[in-house]
């Protein structure tokens, strides 16, 4: 897959949701986050939070789509954190609150003026549907020498589908009587290999991980840890003029 052919799939819509999902969407979304019908699958997640926690160096943070603010466990090395969560139901009286700088409702409102060191994401890229314009944007807010790390799920791999199908969507289905797939389909607007491809076409060095297998296919979980941005055309993806003094 090319970068230029993954753009032109961009921006996505949504696919819309059957009312009788819809009607219980936020109540889904909370229990799919922190509920307890969720927890084996939250143990598995902790692979990628563990390998994102680990990526790069320094202690200046961005976080996209930080949700529950429960990946701020995993971290120890953090002078600034910053998060970008546009849903307040998520984050709103949490405890981890605590160790947040500023919590921004779109990645638009970091101000360019900050430079990060880590700028990471977990369990997010799937769902975004600006996902060329938020890689890029993220590149131009990392200082020199900045990484960002993001861990996603296999989308597309079999043992990804075989892990939600079987795994989620049985549980799903006791608990409320309806179909997993059209949530899935909603929520997950883009495959790991869009998100990978996109990825590198904006950064020039891209090492991906993936669990529990090395092999796609036979994996649940990707991680992705990109540097060495390539700063003219993520400006350019990011909406950005060029800037008249040399580049961070």
């Amino acid at each position: 897959m090319l970068f230029d052919e993954v753009l032109t799939r961009f921006p996505k819509q949504r696919r819309p949701l059957p009312d009788a999902h819809r009607q219980r969407y936020l109540t889904d979304y909370l229990e799919n986050r922190s509920g307890k019908a969720s927890a084996a699958a939250r143990r598995l997640e902790a692979w990628m939070h563990r390998q994102v926690a680990l990526a790069g160096r320094g202690n200046r943070v961005l976080e996209i789509g930080a949700g529950t603010l429960n990946h701020l466990a995993y971290e120890r090395r953090h002078r600034v954190y910053d998060v970008v969560e546009p849903f307040r139901e998520l984050w709103t009286g949490r405890p981890e609150l605590a160790g947040v700088r500023n919590v921004y409702a779109d990645i638009r409102l970091v101000p360019l003026s900050h430079a990060y060191d880590r700028i990471l994401s977990v369990a997010v890229l799937e769902h975004l549907t600006e996902l060329p314009f938020v890689l890029a944007r993220s590149a131009v807010l990392l200082d020199n020498g900045g990484t960002f790390a993001a861990g996603i799920p296999s989308e597309g791999a079999l043992a990804w589908y075989i892990g939600w199908k079987y795994g989620t969507g049985v549980p799903y289905r006791v608990r409320t009587g309806l179909d997993y797939a059209p949530l899935m389909r909603h929520e997950h607007v883009n495959t790991a290999e869009e998100i990978e491809c996109a990825i590198g076409g904006l950064f020039g060095d891209v090492r991906t991980t993936r669990f529990p297998l090395p092999w796609f296919h036979a994996s649940v979980y990707t991680v992705v840890v990109a540097s060495r941005p390539d700063l003219a055309r993520c400006r350019r993806y990011a909406e950005l003029p060029s800037p008249h003094s040399p580049s961070r």
